[in-house]
């Protein structure tokens, strides 16, 4: 039986749904499937586990705190357990590396002498990542990153984009062929998000509710969605309206206090992290959902989770204008010009007056998820990322062979 080994830094397993589906996708391909991550806080603490035949090993993780060298101090952690565990599982077929960050190929580089071909699956741009974070782009953290990205590809026999603008960055920054990267898009567990009926108890008592789902980090607008709500209170004086945020992250203390900054906390509720059961009650009963990610070198070219989920479940969804989130949404959502707090406030307020155009759009997303944006076609592109990287694995014995003496 072919093994493969996934490397995860970012989030536990089986808590990180994208890297989830890809074990299991490969698991009822036949391969034998292992994953060195994280654990988890409040799930997926086990340091062992074997779930649905996949085999996880997990080690202790601190999130990082007080800037880059914060994330020096996690990483080189992360690194070091990464390879104790890589050594303990053995020799595999394919080393399957998710970034962030992009130091996994260190490990995969020592699998890859044992015979193993590197997948590189890239979730995000470091880079871009740094600079919408740090905002710094000549410092030698920046280029640090930038040399460690041009590192990983350089390694890489197979490199996995979450959609068209990575594969870009890939053949063009990462100097890949063409035919080497393959674009697997997250897709949203559809037999997650199934509606229930909705509980007009979670409106609080007022006319419509709005939601947010996920990372509550720097980069993911949480504050922006708060000032826009402040203006749809104060400047188009809508009080009908309930708000709720799902999620935690490194901003959501600050978020809080942001919230009653503005005056906010009686109508804005934040629920930190939940069980899936009250994640589907709360979309079911939403009017509008919020992507209010601004743009940003890394923003306006990912792909963000919460809009596909929220187009699993039917919903209408105000974003900013950025050029993934057009691609994923199209007439799913209404786009406000790029980080303008006013304007998404005005679009939100159209929507809570048209329940027949949120009815078509939440239509429209869930065909989409249906469709082009199913996970059965990145379990085809995953599947043949992986055929060209054992292709590439045979084709190499056999040169080889013929150059033994």
């Amino acid at each position: 039986m072919r093994r493969a080994l996934i490397l995860v830094e970012n989030l536990s397993v089986p808590f990180d749904r994208r890297v989830w589906q890809e074990c299991t996708t490969l698991r009822d391909a036949g391969w034998e499937v292992h994953v060195v991550c994280p654990r988890g806080e409040k799930r997926d603490t086990e340091p062992e586990a074997v779930v649905d035949g996949v085999h996880i090993h997990r080690y202790p993780l601190r999130a990082a705190t007080g800037g880059p060298a914060g994330y020096l101090r996690e990483y080189g952690a992360a690194l070091w357990h990464t390879d104790r565990l890589a050594r303990k599982v053995g020799p595999v077929h394919v080393v399957h590396a998710c970034n962030p960050p992009d130091l996994l190929f260190l490990p995969a580089l020592r699998l890859k002498r044992l015979g193993a071909r590197f997948v590189f699956d890239q979730h995000d741009l470091v880079p871009e990542l740094y600079l919408s974070r740090f905002g710094r782009g000549k410092d030698a953290l920046y280029r640090a990153v930038c040399a460690l990205e041009r590192m990983t590809y350089k390694a890489a026999d197979v490199v996995i984009a979450t959609n068209e603008s990575y594969r870009d960055v890939a053949v063009r920054r990462g100097n890949k062929r063409p035919e080497d990267v393959f674009v697997v898009r997250s897709a949203p567990q559809t037999d997650r998000f199934q509606p229930v009926p909705p509980e007009p108890e979670l409106k609080r008592g007022k006319s419509h509710l709005l939601c947010y789902l996920g990372v509550m980090g720097p980069q993911d607008g949480v504050d922006y969605a708060l000032r826009a709500l402040a203006k749809l209170r104060d400047e188009i004086k809508r009080d009908d309206w309930h708000a709720v945020f799902v999620g935690a992250g490194d901003a959501f203390d600050a978020m809080v206090e942001l919230s009653r900054e503005l005056g906010l906390e009686d109508r804005v509720e934040f629920t930190g992290r939940i069980p899936d059961a009250d994640l589907v009650r709360y979309l079911s009963s939403a009017d509008v959902c919020l992507s209010p990610d601004p743009r940003n070198p890394l923003n306006d070219v990912s792909t963000m989770n919460k809009v596909l989920e929220y187009m699993a479940m039917g919903r209408a969804i105000v974003s900013f204008d950025l050029k993934e989130a057009r691609v994923s949404a199209g007439d799913a959502a209404v786009y406000a010009p790029a980080n303008d707090e006013r304007a998404f406030a005005e679009l939100i307020a159209e929507l809570l007056d048209d329940p027949d155009r949120r009815a078509r759009m939440g239509k429209t997303g869930q065909e989409r998820i249906g469709g082009q944006l199913s996970w059965r076609n990145s379990q085809t592109q995953l599947l043949a990322a992986y055929d060209a990287a054992c292709r590439a694995a045979l084709s190499a014995r056999r040169v080889r062979r013929r150059l033994r003496p």
